[in-house]
């Protein structure tokens, strides 16, 4: 006797897979990216607390000093022979546009230096809101920066400078545009360096610019022909920033919005040329 047993067949269907959804790449998650990694690094909170510190030490020690050779009797050298206390307080502004231009420049150089930039350009393959979104975001973090500092330096020095000719307050007339204009200025200043290590990207080399465009050129322009500066000197960067920020003006300098404009324009170039070697090179 055969016994035939009968083995059902199971069909088994094996559940498809969720699909994963598309990676997409969008301005916001490329400024959350930017975000992330500007306060991932070291230098960030050291850079910026150097700023910070240049921009309030110095605006201070510059009151205390006018104070000081004021009740002393002693003779005022010619810088603060007609300071006032905007001026007296944004008298750190030349250093700390030096360690948020820095900054600026690791920003973007640091990148190259570590081949950190191949993994981001190969999430963002368009490359240009790479540019855009490290721009802005440590833009606004230098503005907010320094315009916290300017406001602090001038509440201090403005307290310690009370009662000498110099005194101002916040009320008096172009003071508030004059500690908003440096805070301005500084974050430009930070853009500016930001370009300027994209397209140079070499970190040595960014800051070398900067540091020649802001404070050496203008050494050099001094030594033109006094017909020929007057041409050339209201529209470098460093002077047309100044006149940003600048409480009075004279026929020397840039009105405020003059400055303002000539340094929009600093900045746009330097922006163009990061723009063009990042879409023409290889990284």
């Amino acid at each position: 006797m055969s016994t035939l047993t009968a083995t059902p067949e199971t069909s088994e269907t094996t559940p498809a897979a969720p699909a994963r959804p598309a990676y997409r790449v969008t301005g916001r998650r490329v400024l959350a990216s930017e975000w992330a990694k500007l306060w991932s690094l070291r230098s960030t909170w050291i850079t910026l607390g150097l700023g910070l510190l240049f921009l309030v030490a110095f605006g201070v020690i510059a009151a205390s000093h006018y104070k000081s050779n004021l009740d002393s009797g002693r003779h005022l050298d010619r810088d603060f022979a007609s300071a006032t206390a905007v001026s007296l307080s944004l008298f750190g502004t030349n250093f700390a546009q030096l360690a948020l231009g820095v900054l600026g420049v690791l920003v973007t150089a640091g990148e190259y230096s570590t081949g950190m930039i191949r993994s981001t350009l190969a999430a963002v393959p368009r490359r240009l809101p790479v540019l855009w979104s490290k721009a802005a975001v440590y833009g606004l973090v230098a503005l907010v920066v320094a315009t916290v500092g300017a406001f602090a330096a001038f509440l201090v020095g403005s307290r310690i400078v009370s009662g000498t000719p110099a005194a101002m307050g916040l009320g008096h007339a172009g003071v508030v545009r004059s500690l908003l204009g440096a805070g301005l200025y500084l974050g430009l200043v930070g853009v500016i360096g930001t370009a300027l290590g994209a397209l140079l990207r070499s970190v040595a080399g960014g800051i070398s610019v900067l540091v020649g465009a802001l404070m050496l050129v203008p050494g050099l322009v001094s030594l033109l022909p006094t017909s020929w500066q007057g041409h050339i000197a209201p529209y470098l960067p460093s002077h047309a920033g100044e006149s940003i920020f600048a409480l009075t003006h004279d026929s020397t300098t840039l009105s405020p919005g003059g400055g303002l404009v000539v340094f929009l324009g600093w900045t746009a170039l330097a922006l163009a040329g990061a723009a063009y070697r990042l879409l023409r090179s290889d990284v």
